[in-house]
């Protein structure tokens, strides 16, 4: 019953930034994570970073860490992923989900039940 829509992709050179925005509807979000996960084409989709919605402890994975960063805005009911110093390697279709509260890592990708539509970003030298 959950529903996910991420807005906010394009293009960018590198170095640039990008905000991608994910509103969430359907239910309360009290006792879910939301998370973010991204895929380039004939590539293995990846974790990013997630959240817990109530508490906003998150997680992030190495590879942007210290790049990105996913405040949220309760009251909207929006995460965002805020994209700063892009690399031609973050190119790829980024995915917003959601899972209910869970105790396993944020970054398994099968835990979570509803996912967005994707929205591409594409970083050029």
């Amino acid at each position: 019953q959950v529903q996910l829509e991420e807005s906010g992709g394009g293009s960018v050179q590198a170095g640039g930034s990008l905000r991608l925005s994910c509103v969430v509807s359907g239910v309360s979000l009290n006792s879910y994570d939301v998370g973010w996960f991204r895929q380039a084409p004939g590539k293995e989709g990846e974790f990013v970073a997630g959240m817990a919605w109530i508490g906003g402890i998150t997680s992030y994975s190495d590879s942007v860490k210290g790049r990105f960063t996913i405040p949220r805005d309760l009251g909207k009911r929006t995460a965002y992923q805020q994209m700063n110093n892009l690399r031609p390697g973050d190119t790829a279709v980024n995915v917003c989900a959601s899972r209910p509260r869970a105790i396993g890592p944020r970054s398994t990708t099968g835990t979570y039940t509803t996912w967005g539509p994707g929205s591409q970003v594409t970083v050029s030298s």
